[in-house]
């Protein structure tokens, strides 16, 4: 472990000197590896590159004080960092930069981002959960500027959890009574993001043992700080979070980013104050540089002045400390380079070894697709098409996967009209190249341990005979007093979700029951709330972020998009954090809390389950289902259904709600409708209506729209019937075309349909305010009603002459 100098009485000068060595070496390493990274993305080796180059001594500092359990949550300039603390190789380093899908040379995600985007692994390859307390951890880093810091409040508030709530003490393999500090770290210029100010605020008012480090170079991209940040500095305009002795708030630290003595004091201080008392700290390292501009994508000399090219080469950190070393008899001038020297020989021949095994799998695979195109070549009419196939294929000396493949499938076209051996055999390799190789850029999007939340079978609610008819709220209301009993380790937070019980009181009389820190308040912050459930999922806590309107996701849609729901993507299954977000919709008059965004939801949040119950009591089993598993999930209950009554079971807890499998909650034979949510109580008083005339509906629930019906139950009632209509408010081209989508390209209804598949949808605009422009607004009885008249006079105009 690397210790502090400064601080340690017991550490002889010539172990001093040894640990100082050692950090030079690995500063200069990241400093070569950036350089050489940069000519790999220059000569299309790699596709882009964007590095660390500026922060590396800052980086050292931070290394040292960083400690097993505690949990990094970053941006793309810390591979420093991450070389100092044992979790990245020079060769690992360029992988990354390569896009090796393969997990054992590039651990950060095996090819799934680019490079400088860094994570450890938290889980092992069942699925289950390492000790993460007794290791280094870094949360995977997301693009996204400031998309770091609602995560990284979460990381932090774990700490305080495991802290301060009982029952949960012998879960040591995430933490030891909440020691563990969460360290963010984000650039200058990002600290003018929503989402950086956002979490500063939550963090001070929760008390988190959270470390936010400012890299400032003063600049963003070619914008300088005077266009970024008022007054320049992002430490001046936040002194008013400074800590005082009578009121909570920040430690806000200064430091040079060139001057090794004293960040490692800073650092050490920043470490002690967050661990021991659970303080947030603000560490602004300033005067930095980045030699190599913003990426590879433009040069730097474009934007600064030939004074600020001279001070940055001054005041380059590796050159500051270097000259520090000499100062201090460290080492001399000749020493440093001889170790320069042989560091530059290391990093190129890393380089050397990664490109070589980045290569190794697609020479092979190359290597069978010529021969195959040479044995279909010469037994074809048109050998000498293939030929040129074979010959550009061979003649390629870094093949990519996507060369490879698509000359082996272009060649399909010259034959067409043949039939041989040779053909088929072609084939067979194109259909297991694609089983095999696929899954190294798609697997891992939602849970593939064999114990995942589509496998939790169902448990239907059970009922006394004498069982209560009670408002919908009170079923869920119970059932999450039992969960929480139940799991130690659930908590629940949102706007009103503490004292007043949610504004539904879905959750009244639990805070007192349970506590503060399980039933809790927060403010009006929808992004941090999502990070704060993000960041304590991955540590291990059973967290349900609350929304609390269906509208308000749209605060925090970009942290759901970008990082909760590729996060088990994106590290090819080696991070997860099973959180689950609670919100309601649907049916309440006005513009702002009756949307219905469906469609976009689902096309932004592949990675997590969207649950659509139709009352409190499937909400309820979802909420069971999903504490059994390991899988995020959006819960949308029905606005308009706490008030609904509805029997009370005697199994609270314990009844689950399938994922993934519809309901059919009518059975007929004329047409089947499908919908979700609060338009099937809708279209099930149409149904009653439509049964007078002697019409009679099939209706199915979705209950799920990601993942929809697993069991392709849809289908088989349109195989029934052979007619479909898809109610849904959402609108028009949005969940409804969905769900058509499904039924009839995905399942082949179309084979069973005898009248046009329709869909019937909200307007394109949001409902205006009041009952009436709820009703001109979403489908109503009446429309629905018409609707599926319409459709049944085509087919039958004799029974059922034209209504209009």
């Amino acid at each position: 472990m690397q210790t502090d100098p400064k601080t340690n009485s017991d550490l002889s000068f010539e172990d001093f000197k040894t640990e100082v060595l050692t950090d030079y070496k690995t500063a200069v390493t990241s400093r070569e590896c950036s350089l050489l990274g940069r000519r790999e993305v220059l000569t299309g080796k790699a596709k882009f590159g964007i590095f660390g180059d500026g922060k590396e001594v800052p980086q050292l500092a931070w290394a040292k004080a960083f400690k097993n359990g505690d949990w990094r949550s970053g941006y793309y300039r810390d591979q420093t960092f991450m070389m100092a603390i044992g979790q990245l190789t020079i060769q690992q380093f360029f992988a990354g930069l390569y896009g090796h899908s393969d997990l054992d040379a590039d651990p950060m995600s095996a090819g799934r981002q680019m490079g400088g985007h860094f994570a450890t692994h938290s889980l092992n390859k069942d699925g289950s959960w390492k000790n993460l307390a007794n290791q280094k951890n870094s949360s995977a880093d997301i693009s996204p500027t400031a998309g770091q810091m609602p995560r990284l409040l979460g990381l932090a508030q774990a700490s305080k959890i495991f802290r301060n709530v009982k029952g949960i003490e012998n879960k040591t393999n995430f933490s030891i009574n909440g020691n563990e500090v969460a360290w963010g770290t984000i650039g200058n210029a990002s600290t003018s993001e929503g989402l950086f100010w956002e979490t500063i605020n939550a963090a001070g008012v929760l008390q988190v043992p959270m470390v936010v480090n400012v890299w400032d170079d003063e600049y963003g991209i070619s914008v300088h700080a005077k266009h970024q940040t008022t007054k320049e500095n992002i430490s001046e305009i936040l002194k008013g979070f400074q800590r005082t002795e009578n009121e909570e708030g920040y430690e806000i630290i200064r430091v040079k980013g060139w001057s090794y003595p004293e960040l490692i004091e800073a650092y050490q201080k920043a470490s002690k104050i967050a661990r021991d008392e659970h303080v947030p700290v603000l560490i602004h390292v300033q005067e930095l540089t980045q030699p190599q501009g913003h990426s590879t994508s433009g040069s730097h000399e474009r934007y600064k002045s030939k004074e600020r090219l001279e001070w940055e080469a001054e005041h380059d950190c590796n050159v500051q400390m270097r000259k520090w070393m000499i100062e201090n008899d460290i080492a001399t001038d000749e020493e440093l380079s001889e170790i320069e020297k042989v560091i530059k020989k290391e990093v190129r021949d890393g380089k050397k070894a990664a490109l070589k095994a980045f290569l190794a799998p697609q020479k092979k695979e190359q290597k069978e697709a010529v021969t195959l195109l040479g044995n279909l070549a010469e037994s074809s009419q048109n050998k000498n098409f293939i030929e040129k196939l074979k010959n550009d294929l061979a003649s390629d000396t870094e093949p990519l996967r996507k060369t490879i493949l698509g000359a082996a499938r272009k060649a399909l076209r010259y034959v067409t009209t043949e039939d041989s051996s040779e053909k088929r055999q072609l084939i067979d390799w194109i259909e297991n190249y694609y089983e095999l190789i696929q899954p190294k850029y798609s697997a891992h999007l939602y849970s593939e341990a064999e114990e995942n939340a589509k496998t939790i079978s169902e448990v239907q609610p059970e009922y006394d005979d004498d069982a209560k008819d009670v408002d919908g709220r009170v079923v869920l209301r119970d059932n999450f007093d039992t969960i929480f009993s139940k799991h130690p380790d659930t908590l629940i937070f949102g706007e009103d979700s503490g004292e007043i019980g949610d504004v539904n009181q879905g959750l009244e009389g639990l805070q007192e029951k349970h506590g503060k820190l399980r039933v809790a308040d927060v403010g009006i912050r929808e992004a941090t709330i999502l990070g704060q459930g993000i960041g304590m999922a991955m540590r291990g806590l059973r967290p349900i972020a609350e929304i609390q309107y269906l509208d308000y996701v749209l605060y925090c849609l970009q942290i759901m998009s970008d990082d909760l729901v590729t996060l088990r993507y994106r590290t090819n299954g080696t991070q997860k954090a099973p959180l689950i977000v609670r919100t309601r919709g649907h049916r309440l008059e006005g513009i702002w809390h009756s949307g219905s965004q469906m469609g976009g939801l689902i096309h932004l949040l592949r990675g997590m389950y969207i649950l659509v119950p139709r009352n409190m009591t499937k909400a309820a089993g979802f909420y069971n289902t999903l504490l059994e598993t390991d899988e995020p999930a959006l819960i949308v209950e029905c606005l308009n259904g706490y008030r609904l009554k509805e029997k009370m079971p005697n199994n609270l807890g314990e009844f689950r709600t399938p994922i993934g499998v519809v309901e059919t909650i009518k059975e007929g034979e004329d047409i089947t409708l499908v919908s979700y949510g609060s338009t099937l109580r809708v279209v099930e008083e149409a149904a009653k209506e439509l049964q007078q005339v002697g019409i009679n509906v099939e209706i199915i629930d979705t209950q799920s729209l990601l993942p929809l019906d697993l069991n392709e139950d849809m289908v088989k009632s349109v195989a029934k019937t052979n007619r479909l209509l898809v109610v849904d408010e959402d609108v028009p081209g949005g969940a409804a075309a969905y769900i058509l989508n499904t039924i009839v390209e995905k399942q082949n209804g179309y084979r069973h349909l005898d009248s046009k598949p329709q869909t019937l949808t909200a307007k394109a605009h949001r409902p205006s305010y009041g009952t009436d422009g709820d009703y001109f607004s979403k489908p109503s009885v009446e429309d629905i009603f018409e609707k599926v008249y319409a459709i049944i006079h085509e087919a039958n105009p004799e029974n059922f002459p034209k209504l209009r």
